[in-house]
């Protein structure tokens, strides 16, 4: 199978931005281009992850119209819609054409224009990704991760600071990111005092709504060879579903989706939970940072929040650095690019071109989570200059 590097990637400024959809999406892609010095005619296929700018835009066709916004005809295009998850199916489906031999040069942009809309009203959109069993009651996303939070805190006796503590620690690392959306800190105090959305977790339990767009050039590792000394490989890809109903699950602590994707991800790359240098996951809210740890076997079940409390997960001096682009708590969550911007940190890490974030990393993983894990896609990506599975 084609070995399928990364040899350029963008990210817009997030946070609420003038722009509609696609300006964003051409920001992002005019971007990689420049980065990964690839002339947009030689782009064979360009995939859009977005999930909703239909539901919140009221505009559609948006890949064919950045083919058109950057110049890229006659290449294929497709939008890519998996929820939340978006990105990461997009890197899944950017994978799939390089290795299955069907494009040389395939570019990814994720986006989502969001900020327009009410707090109440994007929470709607969010929402009705739910099982119309559940969506017709009212239940949203923030509902079940406090269900979720309360549920795993008494459960495994776990401090409610603790997960103040991955809000702290996101925020800090955002404060390194020039892209993101919050680039200030916050102490403990405040995260706990802040207002109640959903008991036990409080406003900064939880990422802000966000405009943004990201992208990736993908291509055979033969022909990155040509473009540039340093890349970064798709090592490992999979993806997975669990029940669409949430409350079906016999065990709500455990996301399968992030098992098994995180599992095949792991088969296919040929390192394991230990060879990870960096880490990006789905934050949407806080309690998913614990979840995605033990899901993916960087820590035991119930056992996350005790890595938190002992600095485990710290960029500067824990030995696996989760979240170091600040997140989604801190660098804000634009639906269909967030999954994307995920493998950008990771990409920049594996470079070397994460500046104050930079951390000794070869082997980076990324998962993006689409709902409350209905949907999940893990990635792991390393230097280019390794060889798989070493």
């Amino acid at each position: 199978m084609t070995r399928v590097a990364i040899i350029g990637a963008s990210m817009t400024q997030f946070g609420q931005r003038e722009g509609w959809i696609q300006e964003l999406l051409a920001e992002a892609g005019l971007a990689c281009l420049a980065d990964a010095n690839v002339d947009a005619a030689d782009v064979e296929h360009l995939y859009v992850s977005n999930m909703a700018s239909g539901e919140f835009e009221g505009q559609t066709g948006v890949m064919n119209g950045l083919a058109h916004d950057l110049d890229a005809m006659p290449a294929y295009t497709q939008r890519i819609d998996q929820t939340s998850s978006s990105g990461g199916a997009g890197i899944y489906a950017a994978w799939q054409s390089i290795a299955s031999g069907a494009s040389e040069m395939t570019m990814l942009v994720g986006g989502e224009k969001m900020t327009h809309r009410t707090t109440g009203e994007a929470t709607d959109v969010i929402a009705s990704l739910t099982h119309p069993a559940e969506y017709k009651t009212g239940v949203t996303l923030p509902s079940f991760a406090g269900l979720t939070a309360r549920h795993y805190l008494e459960r495994f006796d776990a401090p409610r600071e603790s997960l103040g503590k991955v809000a702290v620690k996101n925020h800090k690392n955002g404060v390194d990111n020039p892209k993101a959306q919050f680039q200030k800190e916050v102490d403990l105090e405040t995260v706990l005092e802040s207002p109640i959305v959903a008991d036990p977790l409080r406003l900064y339990d939880f990422c802000p709504i966000t405009d943004g767009s990201a992208a990736l050039m993908f291509c055979p590792e033969s022909i990155a060879q040509e473009y540039t000394d340093e890349y970064a490989i798709v090592a490992g890809v999979d993806g997975a579903t669990d029940t669409q109903v949430v409350h079906e699950r016999e065990d709500p602590t455990i996301m399968g989706g992030v098992v098994e994707s995180g599992s095949g991800a792991y088969e296919m790359s040929g390192y394991g939970p230990d060879d990870i240098d960096v880490a990006e996951l789905h934050d949407m809210f806080t309690i998913l940072e614990f979840l995605q740890m033990e899901g993916l076997g960087f820590a035991e079940q119930g056992e996350a929040w005790k890595l938190v409390e002992e600095g485990y997960t710290e960029r500067d001096t824990g030995e696996l650095p989760v979240n170091t682009s600040g997140g989604l708590k801190s660098k804000g969550h634009p639906l269909g690019a967030s999954g994307v911007a995920q493998a950008v940190e990771i990409y920049e890490q594996l470079v070397g071109e994460a500046g104050p974030r930079q951390v000794e990393a070869d082997v980076g993983l990324c998962c993006n989570v689409g709902g409350f894990g209905n949907c999940v896609i893990t990635t792991i990506m390393e230097s280019g200059q390794m060889e798989a599975g070493q």
